[in-house]
């Protein structure tokens, strides 16, 4: 059945291993034994007992079904607590400078802070102490018993048990001065008669049978076949049969009224009797105290969330409700202190102002406090601040104040050297006064240039020669000659644009008179001109 190379079968021998299968559950065959020579349960069905194919199992086995893959490098040790390797009698280079072991610096020391450290008394060196790092699985990440170790579970024990006899032992001699009460008082009174000791001994036997029913109180018992359903669980006496019944405490028809569907009484069956003496106060008396209330509360919170949308039910998530509840009552608390905050702010607190200090009221006070012939506090009043164990008023390249003791534009700094560059060497005094030179001469500077940018440069416009050179100031021009050059221009440009028209022979003349060059310019085309298209 177990098998999981599963081979071809005929029906013959199908049909013979479900006959043998059915023996086997019906207890007249053996059962199936794997590699181990364990037996195996025949009622298992057969895709459990039977292996993957992969895995080649050609024996019946249920090794499949447990974990054979298991990583040899997890480990189910722990830590060996309060285990010490070495013992060195000597400072050691390295060490914590408190105790003196080498597995700790004197910022992770746990021992005690010493007045000299072991690195300058090179005594009482502590031993090392024993560094291990496991890997562990998943369950052993999780298993919060990892490490626990039973035997230690004998303390516990021996505590309760050494409380039980210490309590035996007072209740034993609670009853050994009661005796001895007893005899002096029989000996001072031996003319007592036989019925009063036959009414003691009735009294002794009453006040058995209370302890007995007393110790039954907590007395818990199984139900089993019980009306209330079910063959489990526990039923306990919470109710001393002796105390008499709440409907029974006022027989008047027009008291409180009983509901025996439901066995209660809201009302106080004895309002008018003393408050000390009553045992039963009515139910709305436990409704409205204690737990009660805020359960009530609760409730209420969590009716009136749910109406204003939000997504909370007490029945169905009530750790919620609850969380909600705590939150909201925060809030308000919160919103209330800073509405009296406010209020305290604006108007004032008559009650706090001009507190007259414990001194001036009791007259004297415990601290002693010396002064000089002037009446100045030499000694007594400074308070002693306790010394931490981390480094202070180190200060790095020769500043004397920490980092972030100076604020300047939104910037932390030095206020020994002003400086907002952290890490900086400290230039002091004669840094503060060459930052302060080095900001009055960028003002200056600022302001004159602000200045000639007030009164800018007139820029004289200059006209350019025909040729490229500036024109002198003395130039005329001829306008007759002007006007034939311009001629003379456009019958070049007339040419240009019809080839037809074109002399072959040319003369050209390099000599460029101040009237032509003026001409050209004029009649020159002006790409960046928008109006160029239209001009003739």
């Amino acid at each position: 059945m177990a098998t999981a190379s599963v081979a071809f079968k005929s029906r013959e021998d199908h049909r013979k291993q479900i006959e043998l299968e059915e023996a086997r559950k019906a207890g007249l065959a053996p059962a199936e034994v794997d590699e181990d020579g364990k037996e195996i349960n025949p009622h298992i069905p057969q895709y459990m007992s039977s292996a993957p194919w992969y895995l080649n199992s050609e024996k019946p086995s249920l090794k499949h079904q447990r974990k054979w893959k298991s990583d040899p490098n997890y480990t189910k040790s722990w830590y060996d607590r309060g285990a010490k390797i070495f013992q060195a009698e000597k400072y050691r280079k390295g060490a914590c400078q408190n105790c003196g072991a080498m597995t700790h610096n004197a910022k992770a020391c746990m021992d005690r802070p010493r007045k000299v450290g072991a690195q300058y008394t090179n005594k009482n060196i502590a031993p090392d102490e024993k560094i291990e790092s496991f890997e562990l699985d998943y369950d052993g990440k999780r298993d919060r018993w990892n490490g626990y170790d039973p035997s230690t579970y004998h303390r516990v024990i021996d505590l309760y048990e050494a409380k039980e006899d210490a309590r035996k032992k007072y209740l034993k001699e609670q009853q050994l001065k009661k005796l001895e009460e007893k005899n002096n008082n029989e000996k001072g009174d031996e003319a007592t008669s036989d019925g009063e000791e036959e009414e003691d001994d009735l009294r002794v036997d009453e006040a058995k049978v209370d302890e007995s029913r007393q110790m039954d109180f907590a007395k818990v018992e199984k139900r089993v076949r019980t009306t209330g359903g079910g063959s489990t669980g526990t039923v306990r006496n919470l109710r001393i049969r002796e105390d008499t019944a709440k409907y029974l405490l006022n027989l008047d028809v027009n008291s409180a009224h009983y509901d025996p569907k439901t066995r209660s009484m809201r009302e106080d069956p004895l309002p008018d009797a003393d408050p000390n003496d009553k045992f039963y106060l009515g139910d709305n008396q436990y409704r409205n105290s204690g737990q009660a209330l805020e359960f009530k509360q609760l409730n209420i919170h969590s009716w009136e969330a749910f109406d204003k949308g939000q997504d909370m039910h007490m029945q169905a998530a009530p750790s919620q409700a609850e969380l909600l509840y705590k939150s909201f009552q925060v809030a308000k608390e919160k919103l209330k202190s800073q509405t009296k905050d406010t209020i305290m702010d604006k108007y004032g607190n008559a009650a706090t102002e001009d507190e007259i200090p414990m001194e001036l009221l009791l007259g004297q006070s415990e601290r002693q406090v010396e002064y000089d012939r002037a009446g100045r506090i030499i000694k007594g009043q400074e308070v002693i601040l306790p010394k931490s164990k981390y480094e202070e008023d180190v200060h790095a390249n020769n500043h004397t104040s920490v980092w972030g003791s100076y604020w300047k534009d939104h910037q932390w700094g030095y206020k020994c050297c002003q400086q907002i560059i952290r890490n900086s060497y400290c230039t002091g005094s004669a840094g503060i006064e060459a930052a302060e030179a080095a900001l009055d001469l960028m003002k200056a500077n600022i302001a004159r240039k602000e200045a000639s940018e007030d009164s800018p440069k007139k820029v004289e416009e200059k006209r350019m020669a025909s040729w490229g050179t500036d024109i002198p100031e003395d130039l005329e021009l001829n306008e007759e000659a002007l006007a034939n050059a311009l001629k003379k221009e456009d019958l070049s440009r007339r040419e240009e644009k019809d080839e037809r028209k074109r002399k072959y022979n040319v003369k050209y003349n390099n000599d460029v008179t101040p009237e032509e060059m003026e001409a050209y310019r004029m009649k020159r085309v002006h790409h960046e001109d928008p109006m160029r298209d239209f001009l003739g």
